[in-house]
């Protein structure tokens, strides 16, 4: 086959491809192996190229045999690395006297690596959260059963601590599945008309007896017109209710907590009319280490108090999914000890 056939051949391959003749040289390659393992690769040793021991045992046992093999291959060029699955297949009738080649193919697996290790790292969180609330109602069980079984105060600070462990429970098994139906219905856009205004005032009335237990003041600033929205009610409510209890819990030792709703005729995150809502708290802040895994699951810029609060690490998370599924945008801004600002913006 000539260079020009071998050319031709190797374009139509998707996936970076080189072909190694049996003197373990490169005798082809297409412009995507050539990205991603250097321009001037064409006749070199493939030694000198793929410098990965099970890479070019790989390739010289399938010239050998001309058995298929799969392999891994890393690519380190990057920011992060970059992980390939490696298929080396004989191609006879090509190469010097036609002995025959190894086409050598790279085929990125990067993502469904980290989706796989996202899955694992779920699974990993869920167990840690769910082992801890039921250690303790198994500890507490087991002491009602033996030394308090009499011990009536004992016995009625247990039977409290163990409700609280078990509500704890509850609102993460809740918090699941409020994320897996999101993520089921992230695509499907909402197609009520919901009047924003209303929403906000209604959440902040219910939400204000927390803000007086933990003294804090809510402002609510917004427009004098009702603002209307395409939205999911319940799901919207839902949002607001997660932002502004956090501004509570964790940005109310400043004492005031803003709401502002405000409209723009285009605002250039959503590319089209929207609107805004900001919950801005002047509490201790969020390193800003912290800021762009918060909407994370199970991520917790300070998980000790965090827990203490009863939170599940999932609200935020929960949040961006609603905000995704209304086309809108979830921006977090903040500084240690000059408060936080959670913006939601909705396009109208």
């Amino acid at each position: 086959m000539s260079d020009e056939l071998i050319a031709g051949f190797l374009s139509a391959v998707p996936l970076a491809s080189v072909l190694v003749d049996h003197s373990e040289r490169i005798i082809g390659a297409n412009d995507e192996a050539h990205a991603l393992l250097g321009a001037q690769i064409d006749g070199r040793h493939v030694a000198t190229v793929l410098r990965q021991p099970q890479v070019l045992a790989a390739v010289e046992t399938t010239l050998s045999d001309r058995v298929s093999r799969h392999t891994r291959f890393v690519s380190n060029d990057g920011p992060q690395e970059t992980l390939f699955d490696v298929t080396c297949r004989f191609v006879d009738g090509i190469g010097a006297d036609r002995a025959g080649a190894v086409m050598t193919s790279f085929h990125d697996i990067t993502h469904m690596e980290q989706a796989g290790q996202m899955r694992r790292d779920f699974v990993a969180n869920v167990s840690h959260e769910l082992r801890t609330p039921l250690t303790a109602l198994i500890g507490f069980i087991e002491t009602l059963r033996g030394p308090a079984r009499d011990d009536a105060v004992a016995r009625d600070r247990f039977l409290s601590i163990m409700d609280s462990e078990a509500g704890r429970m509850n609102r993460l098994v809740a918090d699941l599945l409020s994320l897996s139906r999101l993520e089921s219905e992230e695509r499907v856009r909402p197609t009520d008309d919901v009047d924003l205004t209303a929403q906000l005032e209604s959440t902040l009335t219910a939400l204000r007896p927390l803000a007086c237990e933990s003294h804090v003041t809510i402002e609510f600033e917004r427009p004098d017109v009702p603002v209307m929205i395409t939205a999911d009610t319940d799901q919207i409510r839902q949002v607001f209710t997660n932002l502004i209890e956090n501004g509570i819990k964790y940005g109310g030792s400043g004492g005031v907590l803003r709401v502002e709703l405000t409209v723009s005729d285009r605002d250039p995150a959503v590319r089209s009319a929207a609107a805004q809502v900001q919950v801005i708290d002047h509490g201790p802040g969020i390193d800003p280490v912290h800021l762009p895994r918060l909407t994370e699951r199970f991520y917790r810029a300070d998980s000790h108090r965090s827990r203490e609060l009863g939170g599940t690490g999932l609200g935020l998370a929960i949040c961006k999914h609603i905000v995704n599924r209304h086309r809108g945008r979830l921006k977090v801004e903040s500084e240690l000890g000059q408060g936080s600002v959670f913006t939601v913006i909705l396009p109208l």
